[in-house]
């Protein structure tokens, strides 16, 4: 069982490798020059890709530290994920000015995926880099939406909210790799090539609503309707609802019945693996339910280690325990759970009475928000190293 989890993961992986499925969607080289500005967890591998397909390409990818490529002509820039840092600020500084010097007659291939949002860190003038990584932090520990905290992003910078497209003269092609709910490009690394519908006062909205305390300064983003997007393309090319469809192929060749249960489910991780366990309990054997999206974990305190994934696993082996044959894996696409080494972690039928023999309380590292640690004391976190995709998380319980 632990070997068919693992198989339907990476199959919903090699699903949105951009190695595999970016060459489809490559344009004809135009008659000027190909600019090549790559940002997120799959920036790297995709500008390889694109290196592949050009003859004559330049460019700067910014992927987060560890996940690089070694490349041609595209200069690959290492930066901070998920708060972002000096490193990202002087790329994403120098990717703007060139793309500003980009004629009518050359392409910028806007290589987008998740993690660009901090990695792309050029916030508007009057606004300090501690600043900015003060209040990254604040919001990712909020519990705040992915969606609401990249409203507050686009905000307060200077190439997000389709400030990228925006200042480019050449045509403008952006594929895009989503790691959020819905697919909508103003929302993944921050729509750098997408107006954005979203206002200041919404911005304003999200922080007082999670109590936040930051006062400016703002800048208002490019509206739908702007003329500056008329020779602009934004198209997503790799979905978590693909790689879903790819694991429930690996379960079907099985004979287990797999049931997507979608691709957009949210909500505090706790509470999406109670609502899960309630499904598993009622469903039919055997069955693999799956699922993908992006919870959010709200840290109390100092908080333990750990991140989304593992914590709804955590919360999953509580909430089905006394159930027979349930197994479970949850790991991010990106190979990275969180902030730590592991993309995710195992739950298997023992998970609970293995944990006691060992003197783990699971409760209490649940309420400690210390998920890691108890799967990594039973040998059963996920580690895959960086998968330079990122579709979002995946889940599954296999019911034997």
């Amino acid at each position: 069982m632990r070997e068919l989890l693992l198989e339907s993961f990476h199959a919903a992986v090699a699903a949105a490798d951009p190695l595999q499925i970016l060459p489809a969607h490559l344009p004809r080289a135009p008659r000027g020059r190909v600019f090549v500005a790559a940002a997120g967890k799959a920036a790297a591998s995709m500008a390889v890709a694109a290196e592949k397909h050009y003859p004559a390409i330049e460019g700067i990818a910014i992927t987060r530290y560890g996940h690089g490529l070694p490349t041609r002509s595209i200069r690959v820039v290492e930066a901070g994920h998920p708060v972002p840092d000096a490193a990202g600020e002087a790329a994403a500084r120098e990717l703007f000015s060139r793309v500003k010097e980009l004629r009518e007659d050359d392409l910028l291939l806007a290589l987008l995926s998740g993690g660009g949002s901090s990695l792309l860190a050029f916030p508007i003038e009057g606004l300090a880099m501690a600043e900015l990584k003060k209040l990254t932090a604040q919001l990712l520990k909020s519990g705040a939406t992915i969606q609401e905290i990249n409203t507050v992003r686009k905000h307060l910078s200077a190439i997000q909210g389709g400030r990228l497209a925006a200042a480019c003269r050449a045509e403008v092609m952006a594929l895009i790799v989503s790691d959020v709910t819905g697919d909508d490009p103003t929302h993944i690394a921050s729509g750098p090539c997408t107006p954005d519908p979203t206002t200041i006062d919404d911005a304003r909205a999200v922080l007082a609503k999670y109590r936040i305390d930051f006062r400016g300064p703002f800048s208002e983003s490019p509206k739908p309707g702007d003329p500056a997007f008329g020779r602009t393309t934004n198209s997503v090319i790799a979905t978590a609802y693909r790689s879903l469809e790819a694991a429930a192929e690996v379960f079907r060749r099985r004979g287990i019945a797999p049931v997507i249960l979608g691709d957009t489910i949210t909500g505090e991780a706790r509470e999406v693996a109670q609502d899960m366990a309630l499904l598993a309990r009622r469903a039919p054997r055997p069955a693999a339910l799956i699922s993908g999206g992006e919870c959010t974990v709200t840290v109390g305190g100092q908080g333990g280690r750990g991140g989304r994934c593992a914590e709804f696993l955590l919360a999953l082996a509580l909430e089905l325990d006394g159930v027979p044959n349930a197994w479970g894996i949850a790991a991010d696409t990106d190979g990275i759970d969180g902030s730590e080494d592991n993309a995710g972690a195992l739950m298997t039928p023992d998970s609970l009475g293995r944990a006691a023999a060992k003197g783990l309380d699971a409760m209490a590292l649940l309420w400690k928000n210390d998920s890691y640690g108890f799967f990594s004391a039973l040998g059963d976190l996920v580690v895959t190293g960086p998968t330079r995709t990122n579709v979002n998380d995946y889940r599954a319980i296999l019911l034997a």
